[in-house]
């Protein structure tokens, strides 16, 4: 469970796939749960979309949802992404949809599949600063901070700890915006739905369904355990998204 800011005590983000009617039905409920089709909150599939495809577009939608609170003079076209995971992903294809042609993923991973995602450039880290707008999917910030440019935007995509420590000396002197992008903060009536039903519209129209399906395992749901303990280790498995198949 999830106390946002303004809007209360809410599940956890968008974590169940299921299949309702012919359709697949996107639920903010924890993975594995059941649901009815008809929840509060449950986001529309459109119809003819590959389960890959979906499941890449419900990571697109976080960053499609943090990148909307970026001032509106913000450009995307000298972007970088700090990370290669799912979430890292969904922000790569985002900024991509949003117009940046080159897109540098700095990962420590040795060719990580975020790399075939369309214009994006994995680059090692220890890359210099300089960069106007930096989005972390790592939940490590600090590292992040160093590569902005004076006058530049650090977005928060990734969930830090308590612990994390921004450098707020140099952030005051190079005149910083950071944004918060935790994906569950209030929104309009409808954006979840309509900012889920762009950016996998976009996916379909763009992206290779056999591409979207390079990024997804599927796992027996009875496996889980052991997944979930791997995902954090060196030898996590190379795909970003992890699909668990619970059969009823």
């Amino acid at each position: 469970m999830d106390d946002t800011a303004g809007g209360g005590i809410r599940d956890a983000g968008y974590m169940c796939l299921g299949e309702s009617g012919g359709g697949w039905v996107l639920a903010p409920v924890p993975h594995g749960a059941a649901f009815a089709a008809d929840i509060t909150g449950a986001l529309a599939v459109p119809p003819g979309t590959p389960l890959p495809t979906a499941a890449v577009g419900r990571f697109q939608l976080m960053a499609a949802l943090g990148l909307n609170r970026l001032p509106a003079a913000t450009m995307v076209r000298n972007a970088m992404v700090v990370g290669s995971g799912p979430v890292a992903l969904g922000a790569a294809l985002e900024l991509h949809r949003r117009g940046a042609e080159r897109i540098p993923v700095q990962t420590a991973r040795p060719s990580p599949p975020i790399g075939r995602a369309p214009g994006a450039k994995c680059v090692p880290t220890g890359k210099a600063g300089g960069v106007e707008l930096v989005l972390d999917a790592t939940g490590r910030p600090e590292h992040a901070a160093n590569l902005v440019a004076p006058g530049g935007t650090l977005g928060l995509l990734g969930t830090p700890d308590d612990t994390s420590v921004l450098p707020t000396l140099a952030a005051h002197r190079g005149g910083w915006t950071i944004v918060g992008m935790h994906e569950l903060l209030p929104v309009p009536d409808g954006a979840y739905q309509q900012t889920y039903t762009d950016t996998v519209s976009w996916l379909n129209e763009h992206v290779d369904p056999r591409l979207a399906a390079s990024w997804c395992r599927r796992v027996p749901g009875h496996l889980a355990p052991g997944v979930f303990g791997q995902l954090n280790r060196p030898e996590r498995v190379d795909e970003p998204i992890v699909l668990f198949d619970w059969v009823p």
